[in-house]
């Protein structure tokens, strides 16, 4: 049997990393706190994503951080576990991939996810600790400077694949971060519509 997207793989291997990943990344963490703790339907608030910047918004900075933690952990957990029980980093990678798919279309939630950018954080601390803390800087910086979590996320993704390839030399990992970059892209696609007109809501204002 050939090998599996040509990373070394069989079929079986590759496809047990995806649902394995997949179904970690599919823990819609923001809607179980959010609702474990009597709060709103996070889809009927802000921007109604299910992730920590709206729950930011409900005025629960606890439970906005406890959501980033589980997001972010959820991708770093799907990583190691594949790596490990495949032993392939090859595996890990398609865990990763399986991941953001989970977050992004949760087959709990009727494949209505979050935007990614904590388990994609997440991911890349499994993939990359030193380029994971790259971005965590560079996401910081710039939402200091500009108030918008989704412009952080943005060129922080932008820049990552790059130093995946150039700095980190690791061609694979920056094939995967940049499918995923271009993903995280596309789930902002509203976000970068309200920048351009002015109306996204900054980071901690409630909505």
């Amino acid at each position: 049997m050939p090998d599996g997207l040509n990373l070394g793989l069989s079929w079986p291997v590759l496809l047990g990393a995806l649902v394995i990943g997949y179904l970690l990344g599919s823990i819609a963490f923001g809607m179980v706190l959010t609702r474990l703790s009597g709060g709103p339907d996070l889809r009927s608030i802000g921007s109604g994503n299910i992730g920590a910047t709206n729950v930011l918004r409900t005025g629960n900075k606890k439970l906005a951080a406890a959501t980033l933690a589980g997001d972010m952990l959820k991708g770093t957990a799907a990583v190691l576990l594949a790596t490990y029980l495949f032993g392939s980093r090859e595996a890990g990678l398609v865990a990763g991939l399986g991941a953001f798919l989970g977050h992004l279309f949760p087959v709990w939630l009727n494949f209505k996810g979050g935007k990614g950018v904590a388990t994609y954080l997440g991911i890349l601390i499994g993939v990359k600790f030193s380029i994971a803390l790259v971005f965590a800087a560079i996401w910081l910086s710039i939402a200091y400077l500009t108030r918008y979590s989704s412009v952080s996320a943005l060129i922080a993704s932008l820049l990552t694949p790059l130093l995946l390839w150039f700095w980190a030399g690791l061609p694979q990992a920056a094939v995967l971060m940049g499918v995923l970059s271009l993903l995280l892209w596309f789930m902002h696609r509203e976000n970068i519509a309200r920048l351009l007109s002015g109306s996204e809501g900054k980071i901690g204002q409630k909505g």
